[in-house]
């Protein structure tokens, strides 16, 4: 897959270094404490596109926000990005909007399975699939991952799949649907054409449907592009309902907008079924504008996006290396976010994470949230200007000197 850079790094005119203050706007990121520092939540610190705040302004300015339905350039900015970005062909009649990913999966977790089934997640993932499923009756089915070395000379590990353990959880019976996280969020692993065609091989070979989440997918290194999983066969195609949107790589989950990607027939009548009874298929009178300006405009932007967030991604792996060695990085190529195996650490890391906040006032996320191999581990939001990324790496280098003296 070819997801081409128009930039070239050192090249870009946009300020990613500017610190823009959030505090006092309602933002879930920033509500936190005077000195606390929030590198939790996947929320980005920058400035949205200007194309993308343009056309939010000839939206505000026409002065009437009624009701608003979906436009044929919204099908087309779609369409347009995933096969000049990414290889894929969509068709028209497969995207139905939605007011955002997790509401639509929770809406198919409804919709696809009945109560008590099991719904299977490659653990350490995601922890709010977990809400997803269990809110609604449903149990989640852990299939572990492997952490394995990558042969580099850092050390640095990577996650893999382990196709012995799934295909041995995708034959209980009570298991019907699988969310897959593609890229995977926390880790960062981009998964091969392989993987996934195996992945659609077992889950067609057991009748379970694969909802894909790729709403991480365009933030990936420069020159590394993911591979959507419906379009790696034409089985994975036809069991499978991909979840799209550009509030991640463009910076706008408060506007709410969406979309799934369902190319068999059959079964897209169930998820629209299921999207429309639960009142999540219509945009807000934002929604609509704002996704087809990021698609059709907003490339040059996310390209410099993606270089500024690669050097942030080195600079936070080798300022770890050098200065805080009981942390190791796990590589990954995809998200913003950066996966810390704190094993190394005294108690393999316990507590580690409330401590740091107490002491430093740095907020990131402890791994136990993930599920299954997340315990000892934690996440980090590397998605922010350069300072902030330097503050957020001394605090954690002094809240594992203090952690350790208490220890």
């Amino acid at each position: 897959m070819n997801m081409m850079d128009t930039r070239a790094k050192g090249q870009t005119s946009y300020d990613f270094d500017r610190v823009i203050n959030r505090r006092g706007t309602q933002s879930e990121k920033w509500n936190v404490g005077e000195n606390e520092l929030p590198m939790w939540v996947a929320d980005m610190d920058f400035e949205v596109a200007e194309p993308i705040r343009q056309a939010l302004r000839q939206r505000v300015d026409h002065g009437i926000y009624g009701y608003s339905g979906i436009s044929e350039d919204w099908y087309q900015a779609y369409i347009s990005w995933w096969v000049s970005r990414h290889g894929w062909t969509i068709e028209h009649d497969w995207l139905i909007f939605t007011t955002g990913v997790v509401p639509a999966i929770s809406s198919m977790v409804r919709k696809l399975t009945t109560p008590a089934e099991k719904v299977l997640l490659q653990t350490p993932v995601y922890n709010i699939f977990f809400n997803s499923i269990l809110n609604n009756g449903r149990f989640p089915l852990e299939s572990p991952l492997k952490l394995v070395d990558t042969g580099r000379a850092d050390g640095r590990k990577e996650y893999r799949m382990d196709f012995d353990r799934l295909e041995a959880d995708l034959s209980d019976p009570q298991v019907t649907l699988m969310i897959l996280c593609n890229p995977q969020n926390p880790g960062g692993t981009i998964w091969s054409a392989e993987d996934l065609k195996r992945v659609a091989e077992l889950c067609a070979r057991h009748g379970v449907t694969v909802i894909s989440d790729e709403i991480h997918g365009d933030l990936t290194e420069p020159g590394v592009g993911y591979v959507p999983f419906a379009s790696v066969s034409p089985t994975a195609s036809r069991i499978s309902v991909t979840c799209l949107s550009p509030s991640k790589a463009f910076n706008i989950a408060g506007i709410h907008s969406a979309a799934v990607v369902v190319p068999d027939e059959h079964l897209r009548h169930k998820v629209w079924r299921g999207l429309n009874t639960d009142e999540i298929a219509e945009p807000n009178v934002f929604a609509v504008g704002a996704a087809v300006a990021a698609f059709n405009q907003g490339g040059e932007w996310l390209d410099a996006l993606r270089c500024y967030i690669s050097e942030n991604r080195r600079f936070a792996c080798d300022y770890i290396s050098a200065q805080i060695p009981l942390i190791q990085p796990v590589h990954g190529e995809g998200t913003y976010l950066l996966w810390l195996d704190l094993r190394a650490l005294p108690g393999h890391g316990e507590g580690f994470t409330d401590f740091l906040r107490q002491q430093t006032g740095l907020f990131i996320t402890d791994g136990a949230h993930y599920g299954q191999g997340g315990s000892g581990f934690a996440r980090m939001n590397l998605a922010c200007p350069r300072g902030l990324v330097e503050d957020g790496l001394d605090r954690l280098r002094r809240g594992v000197k203090a952690y350790c003296q208490q220890r």
